[in-house]
């Protein structure tokens, strides 16, 4: 279609011509003393025509004669161009096949190639496609190959000598984002090398809005873990639970963990109240803290009635015919409040009897009911539940606890074959 047009165009240029310039009569004459030169004036036009496209080509070539310098700076800068992108990509396609030296050495070609290429655009301003901050980046990314390739060949003085040139370079905006990579990547070589103090101020360093993406907190949580900074882990990890960086069991799982490590790492009652009460209503009312928290606080001879207070919230959830809670956790919660059965009042032994008459099979209830009647003297209950608990327990530690109950309800009897009998199935545990 468009050739069409051209043509009626051309068509329609040649009648416009043959009318105007057919049956022109002008003449134009030029006078040059002593000489008189007439012509037509089609002629004339022609002429004038023929002298401007000739002036024309005559400035093009000069000027492609004298750009010919220029042309071949730029030509120059770039050849080094597409060998500096060349070397960057081979780099990084030996570092991801595991070719760490080649790596290195074609990261540091491209760096090579970076800097030839700036000092020829500073002294040049004919290389006008060069880019300042992109070849800033790429320098920055050639640099972080190489230390990449360096930490994988274990040369960490190469490594930081690299990881230095890369800081230190531009902070132009583009390069920022490559700048906050590095970083980041350096805080996972310092956990690599086990120095999570160096990650924790290599992140330090990072912006705020850097400093809470998911990369730079699971970063985080990895350098505290190691730094065994458990309260700043916990809440990393809380961060990164809200985030949902993980699926929903993984992060309660990791926070459950973390909890525990806060909890196993007080060293006296008051502590562990503060360790306590800086957990989330949601991670107090998890089963597994409960217990392990009321554990330790007995454990640290703390008050028993505040431990109770604790279990009571997991107490009906554990006791349910059809819960979840594992074995052990039950028999972590009778060990719990078996040291406590001195101190007992009577609403736990009312909830401790109602449990055992709800549940008459369960073999560490009837140990529980046991000592507690134990506790209080009331030896002929006692002797019973402790019995029919003995022949079923699977604890070790509760079996063994009930074969000593039952020896010493046999001394109060004046039994000593029955004493013993008890002591050797004790000791047989």
């Amino acid at each position: 279609m468009r050739s069409a047009l051209w043509l009626l165009a051309l068509f329609g240029i040649a009648v416009a011509v043959a009318l105007v310039a057919g049956n022109n009569q002008a003449v134009v004459t030029l006078f040059w003393p002593p000489h008189r030169i007439d012509i037509s004036f089609n002629l004339l036009v022609l002429l004038l025509a023929g002298l401007f496209t000739l002036l024309y080509v005559a400035l093009r070539a000069s000027s492609a004669v004298f750009s010919l310098p220029a042309e071949a700076r730029r030509w120059r800068a770039q050849q080094k161009e597409r060998a500096m992108y060349a070397a960057f990509m081979d780099a990084l396609s030996h570092l991801m096949a595991g070719r760490f030296i080649r790596a290195a050495k074609l990261a540091q070609n491209a760096i090579t190639q970076e800097k030839s290429l700036s000092q020829l655009a500073r002294t040049s301003s004919d290389v006008s496609s060069y880019n300042a901050a992109r070849a800033t980046q790429l320098r920055l990314l050639a640099h972080l190959l190489a230390a990449e390739s360096a930490q994988s060949l274990q040369n960490r003085a190469l490594r930081e000598e690299h990881l230095q040139q890369a800081l230190e370079s531009s902070n132009h905006r583009i390069a920022q984002e490559t700048r906050d990579g590095v970083q980041l990547r350096a805080a996972r070589w310092a956990l690599d090398d086990r120095d999570p103090n160096g990650a924790l101020e290599l992140l330090g360093q990072l912006p705020q809005g850097v400093a809470r993406r998911t990369l730079a907190l699971r970063t985080r949580l990895k350098a505290t873990r190691q730094a065994r900074q458990t309260p700043q882990a916990l809440d990393t990890a809380r961060l990164l639970a809200k985030h949902r960086a993980f699926s929903p069991g993984a992060a309660q799982s990791i926070v459950r963990g973390l909890a525990l490590e806060l909890l196993g790492g007080a060293h006296d009652p008051a502590q562990l109240q503060t360790a306590w009460a800086s957990l989330d209503a949601a991670e107090r009312a998890m089963p597994e803290l409960v217990v392990h928290a009321a554990s330790r606080l007995m454990a640290l001879h703390g008050d028993a009635d505040l431990a109770r207070s604790w279990l009571l919230q997991v107490w009906e959830p554990v006791m349910q015919p059809r819960s979840e809670i594992s074995d052990n956790l039950r028999v972590k919660l009778i060990h719990v409040l078996e040291q406590g059965l001195d101190s007992i009042d009577a609403a736990w032994l009312a909830r401790i009897e109602a449990a055992q008459q709800q549940r008459p099979r369960d073999a560490n209830l009837q140990y529980l009911a046991g000592m507690a009647c134990l506790k209080r003297q009331l030896w002929g209950k006692a002797q019973q539940l402790l019995s029919q608990a003995a022949m079923a327990l699977q604890d070790a530690g509760l079996h063994r606890n009930a074969w000593r109950a039952l020896a010493l309800l046999a001394e109060q009897r004046e039994d000593p074959v029955s004493a013993a009998q008890a002591y050797k199935r004790a000791a047989e545990v």
